[in-house]
């Protein structure tokens, strides 16, 4: 019963174009008179809650991190890092993108940001010499995806802190399956352009590298940073952000000089009200999480799993199956914040590792951020190359195929993210 008023209630919500964050108050109040419990300070108390926790602080600063970087310089930079050493080969732009998508997830753990400023400068160059624009477009989304998934990744801070598990070991987890994405990408681009014939870049000398990357040493340095110094036990998530926040200041203003101080209001205003919508859905998911405990409703759902319950693959492929499609119709942030306090007591019962789930949760959700209708990148992708839908989609579902054999073997080779996890902790 509980159960099905409180999907019930979400999704009328939903259905009458509610926002999410206010969608979930919805069926939390719903499950409050069905309870018999409705207390409006329960609600104030939960809202406050949810956005006063100290790992949540994270989110700022990196979304503020992220809009120093595009302002300061350091964009470019990269795309031309990456240009110096793949751009002279056939399919070179589409490499560089890939490249690209890997150090800017470095940078911005954000995949909306990463595949607009990806695309502004890379979709354009690749009509340009030849590429269609609708494969080109569709390979700019499928690796915009990679940035939630290498660190430092905003949803890994949002499922961590729902979940209560080690953001750094979160971090430490995705770099792997990350890397395994963005090798799926260059595979399936290679198969896609073997036989075309398209403009390729000058190749660079030996000196035009170098100098490519002494101008991007600065930006490459910034995920080292972090990672390391998480690693290090030299500051927190948290801690990490707010340095790098610093350092992309500092680089933008003292270094690179593209980044102006009165540049620097309209960063922080944008930054603002992105982590403004952030972190009222986290506000908003901590009543709803609070009213499923008291409902019991992961109880619910643990009986209608139990026959699978013994068999962690088959559960674990049925759980993907269920975040996928809810992927194709909620976004990335609400689905985590939704999903996960219903399906972490299943796991913990099933005894399976709640680090290794949450990087299998964090890619099936943003496999979801390719799927229409919501699809939050493919509609940026469509702005930013100028495309519709159904020809994003026409160039996107070979890499969004490549993304879901990557999450397949994760569930059924568990140790591409438990060994490298183990590995970096022992360093």
């Amino acid at each position: 019963m509980t159960l099905t008023v409180f999907v019930g209630s979400l999704l009328g919500a939903m259905a009458l174009g509610m926002p999410i964050a206010y969608a979930l108050l919805i069926s939390g109040v719903a499950l409050m008179f069905v309870l018999d419990v409705f207390d409006s300070q329960i609600i104030a108390q939960n809202l406050i809650n949810g956005a006063d926790n100290f790992p949540l602080m994270a989110i700022p600063f990196f979304i503020l991190a992220g809009e120093l970087m595009n302002g300061g310089g350091i964009s470019k930079r990269i795309v031309s890092f990456a240009m110096s050493l793949v751009g002279h080969i056939r399919g070179g732009l589409g490499y560089v993108a890939i490249i690209g998508s890997i150090l800017f997830a470095g940078l911005s753990g954000s995949a909306v940001a990463d595949t607009a400023a990806l695309g502004a400068i890379l979709i354009p160059m690749m009509v340009k010499a030849g590429y269609d624009r609708n494969k080109a477009t569709g390979l700019i989304a499928g690796s915009g995806i990679i940035a939630p998934v290498i660190p430092p990744s905003i949803p890994m801070i949002i499922f961590g802190v729902t979940a209560n598990v080690s953001i750094t070991k979160l971090f430490l987890g995705g770099i792997v399956p990350g890397l395994l994405m963005a090798a799926g990408l260059a595979i399936a681009w290679w198969w896609m352009v073997r036989n075309g014939q398209f403009e390729v870049q000058p190749r660079k000398s030996g000196k035009e590298i170098f100098r490519a990357t002494v101008e991007a040493v600065w930006a490459l340095m910034l995920p080292v940073i972090i990672v390391v110094g998480m690693r290090g036990g030299v500051f927190t998530p948290t801690e990490a952000a707010v340095v790098a926040v610093f350092y992309a200041l500092f680089v933008g203003l003292f270094v690179y000089r593209e980044l102006k101080i009165k540049d620097l209001y309209e960063l922080l205003v944008s930054s603002a009200k992105t982590t403004s919508v952030v972190m009222f859905l986290a506000a908003a998911a901590m009543v709803s999480a609070w009213l499923i405990t008291v409902a019991n409703i992961p109880a619910e759902i643990t009986d209608l799993l139990e026959p699978v319950m013994d068999n962690k693959i088959l559960l674990l492929l049925m759980i993907n199956l269920l975040v996928f499609l809810v992927g194709t119709a909620v976004d990335l942030t609400p689905t985590i914040l939704i999903l996960t306090p219903v399906l972490m007591p299943i796991i913990q019962k099933a005894g399976i590792d709640p680090v290794y789930f949450g990087i299998l949760f964090i890619v099936n959700n943003v496999i979801g951020l390719l799927t229409p209708p919501v699809g939050t990148v493919l509609n940026v992708a469509c702005g930013v190359g100028k495309v519709d839908m159904q020809g994003v989609m026409k160039g996107v579902w070979p890499f969004l195929l490549v993304h879901c054999v990557i999450l397949l073997l994760l569930i059924l080779f568990p140790e591409i993210v438990t060994v490298p996890i183990e590995f970096l902790e022992k360093k």
